[in-house]
């Protein structure tokens, strides 16, 4: 996730109103006119209050006959949270965010002639590590679309999808849309130090 991503979930739910509906939603879907009896407030405002949280992706909806009803996004929830937090994890000073000459050693271990990759790594720091070097072929601040994407990562491995969604639930990239960007390496996920 970009961090000016990260800052416009949180001023989004910089807002009373809004955690009430996340944590109504969190018990399950409701409808417009449900939460406004529950929030005692009218329904133009729960709307525009849904449409802030839409804006972030914290909120789907679903049409069931005539009734519209809204669905927490939890995952995307937790996606933000989790940003945060590696954000201020301890020990932030020592998280390797480029590959020593001792990694990139075990990376060619990887790759055959050619420079694709033999196999995925099984081991997530092993997988770390890839997905580091594979990632130094992005630009950074650069927006890709998924076709162009899965044309570059095929480059290193037929496998694209399966990298792509790598490089999302490492936080190495972030996704909006099906444009994908390369987030700030602060928000990579650690290659933790010792063995390797």
């Amino acid at each position: 996730m970009q961090l000016n991503r990260l800052v416009q979930f949180h001023k989004a739910l910089g807002d009373p109103t809004r955690l009430r509906i996340i944590a109504i939603l969190a018990g399950g879907p409701k409808h417009g006119q449900a939460l406004a009896g529950i929030l005692g407030l009218t329904p133009p405002t729960i709307t525009h209050h849904i449409s802030k949280l839409k804006e972030i992706n914290a909120v789907d909806q679903k049409r069931e006959k005539n009734t519209i009803y809204y669905y927490l996004k939890e995952k995307v929830i937790e996606n933000y949270a989790g940003d945060i937090i590696r954000l201020i994890q301890p020990g932030e000073e020592v998280r390797v965010k480029e590959l020593t000459g001792e990694q990139m050693k075990i990376v060619h271990n990887y790759l055959d002639k050619e420079g694709k990759l033999k196999t995925i790594p099984s081991q997530r720091k092993r997988k770390l590590m890839v997905l580091y070097y594979i990632a130094q072929s992005f630009s950074p601040g650069r927006k890709y679309p998924e076709k162009e994407l899965n044309e570059a990562i095929k480059l290193f491995h037929e496998d694209f999808a399966t990298i792509r969604r790598e490089f999302i639930v490492n936080g190495i990239m972030y996704r909006d849309n099906s444009i994908y960007e390369l987030n700030p390496k602060e928000l990579w996920a650690a290659i933790e130090q010792g063995t390797n």
